[in-house]
Parts: C-alpha cells; sequence; structure tokens
C-alpha cells in the first residue's frame, strides 16, 4: 500500500509540473496569436495613441514575462483573469459552457462505454466470424473518417431528410432535461462513432489475447461454455488495459469535443474557445485551454492509477 500511495504521489508531482510546463506554452503560444484585442475593441478607425492607451490600460504593454506570473499568481488563487471583450470575470463566461460540455460527454460515455465493451467481447466470442468481420470493418471505418464528416453526415440524414432531431444543438438552462437530451443526441452521437472504435478494438485484441491461454483452454477441456469462460475468466483479467482506454477515451470525449461543438453550434467549453479567439480574447482562451490540458493529465493519472491497482505488477517494473 506504501509503495502504492508513493507511486501515486510521483506520478501527481509528475502530473503538476507537466501542468506547469504546459501552462507556460499555452501563454505563449495564445501570446503569438495575430490580432489585437485593443483593435478589435476600437474598430478600423483606431487610431495608433488610442490603442496605445487600450493596450496600456489592460496591462498589454507589459512584458510578456510580468504577465506570466501575473496571470499564475492569479491561478494559483483561484482567479482566472477578466475577459478583455466582455470585461466579466472569466469563471463567470466558463462556468454554464463546462457544465454543458461535461452533459455532452457524459451522455456520450453513457452510450460508447457499454456498446463498445459488448461489441468488443462479441468479436471476441465469435472471432473470424461475419459478426467479428463486421464489428471489425464498421470500427475500422469509423475511425478513418474525420469528425466533422461524421456530423455533417448525421445532420443531412437524421435532422434534414428524417426531420427527427434538430440540426443545431442550442441548449438553455431554461428547457427541460428531455428537450436538453433531443439537442444533445447527434454531437453524442457523433463522438460516440469517434470512441467507440477505439475502445471496441483494445476489448477485442485483449480478449483474444487471454483467450490463447493456457488456463483458458484448461477451462474449455472442463467443459465451461463461451459465455462463462469470458465472464468469470478472462474479463477478470483484461480489465487494466480495458479501463485504461476507457479513461483515456472520456477524457477525450471532454478535451476533444471542440470541432463536434462548432459543428452543432453546441454551446461548450470547445465553442466558447473559439469564439474567444476570433474576438482576441486572450484570458478566456488561455483559461479553456488549460482546463482542457488539466482534464486530459487529470484523466491520464487516474487510468495509470487504475491500471497499477488492477495490476499489482506493475508497481516492480522489470
Amino acid at each position: 500500500m506504501d509503495k502504492l500511495l508513493m507511486t501515486v504521489a510521483k506520478r501527481l508531482g509528475l502530473g503538476l509540473f507537466t501542468l506547469l510546463v504546459i501552462s507556460l506554452v499555452i501563454f505563449l503560444a495564445v501570446d503569438m496569436l495575430p490580432g489585437d484585442i485593443a483593435t478589435e475593441i476600437l474598430g478600423q478607425m483606431a487610431t495608433p495613441e488610442a490603442v496605445a492607451a487600450i493596450r496600456a490600460e489592460l496591462g498589454l504593454n507589459l512584458p510578456i514575462h510580468e504577465r506570466y506570473l501575473d496571470w499564475l499568481g492569479g491561478l494559483l488563487q483561484g482567479d482566472l483573469g477578466q475577459s478583455l471583450a466582455t470585461d466579466r470575470p472569466v469563471i463567470s463566461l466558463i462556468d454554464d459552457r463546462l457544465m454543458n460540455t461535461l452533459y455532452l460527454a457524459g451522455l456520450a460515455a453513457l452510450i460508447s462505454v457499454p456498446l463498445a465493451l459488448g461489441l468488443g467481447v462479441l468479436a471476441a466470442l465469435y472471432r473470424n466470424t461475419l459478426v467479428d468481420r463486421v464489428v471489425s470493418v464498421s470500427s475500422l471505418a469509423a475511425i478513418s473518417m474525420p469528425e466533422f464528416f461524421i456530423a455533417y453526415v448525421l445532420i443531412l440524414f437524421i435532422s434534414v431528410q428524417l426531420g427527427w432531431v434538430p440540426s443545431l444543438s442550442k441548449v438553455d438552462v431554461d428547457q427541460s432535461w428531455l428537450e436538453r437530451l433531443q439537442l444533445m443526441i447527434l454531437p453524442a452521437i457523433t463522438l460516440t462513432f469517434v470512441t467507440c472504435a477505439h475502445m471496441m478494438r483494445m476489448t477485442r485484441a485483449t480478449l483474444i489475447n487471454l483467450l490463447s491461454s493456457p488456463y483458458i483452454e484448461m477451462a474449455r477441456l472442463k467443459g465451461l461454455g463461451p459465455w462463462r469462460i469470458i465472464v468469470r475468466h478472462t474479463l477478470p483479467n483484461a480489465w487494466a488495459p480495458i479501463v485504461n482506454v476507457v479513461v483515456m477515451n472520456i477524457a477525450y470525449l471532454i478535451t476533444g469535443v471542440v470541432v463536434v461543438e462548432v459543428v452543432f453550434v453546441y454551446p461548450g467549453l470547445g465553442q466558447l474557445m473559439v469564439d474567444s479567439v476570433a474576438k482576441r480574447d486572450l484570458p478566456v482562451v488561455q483559461a479553456a485551454s488549460l482546463i482542457f490540458a488539466a482534464t486530459y493529465i487529470l484523466f491520464n493519472l487516474i487510468a495509470d492509477v487504475v491500471s497499477i491497482v488492477s495490476n499489482p505488477k506493475l508497481l516492480h517494473p522489470k
């Protein structure tokens, strides 16, 4: 147990250091974006004197290292800064958008995780049969297609031709949960297509590898049925790699939704970040990028810990 806690502490420390490095990269990258918020505020007729005055008022004329340290100091105190475009606290802009993104990721995970695990088990159980080939080819096709293409195909057939759900997902807090669910279903299905294939293929590969083990052969010789072998003898030993890939795909559902949110005009954190880039609202872009990075690092840490707990041999690398 002590070794496990020490390993978790080391991974946590490494994660915090990685986040610090990423914060510097994000700040420098966002600062290098073309355009200027002062020009955006004043418009095309802005004079150089007025632009300089606005930049001085917003603190944009300070050296970059001073601005980074001010930003980092605010982050450590829970202050994400002030929006340059709206003059509102960044955290108030991000709050609802982040919840919308989490709702969408949660709905997509509820659909994709059981579906992927079930298809993976079926493909492994009926290996080299028609079922396996259909599942494998479908997953390869889903992996090969970009998210925006899947999204537009779904809009064309489900929304435009069949008219089952609206093509735009403009959810609002005043809507009932059923209305919100109806608006979120198309982006959730798009994300399911993107992530389901990875989890299905990992489940299939892990189970096929275990099904060739001597102890599984012994179970077959004892007369156990294929489903009983899968449930009682194979799945318990396959959880570590499967849970790892499931956790990493859930992280992707949160951090990789930018394209899907833009296509469906879904008011999530990814859409807010894209809008803020267009407005040159740097504090909002920096905060959204850092939240995505922190989420990915956190889920990476969770995947590592789950893998170690599931397989204690990882505590003793060769």
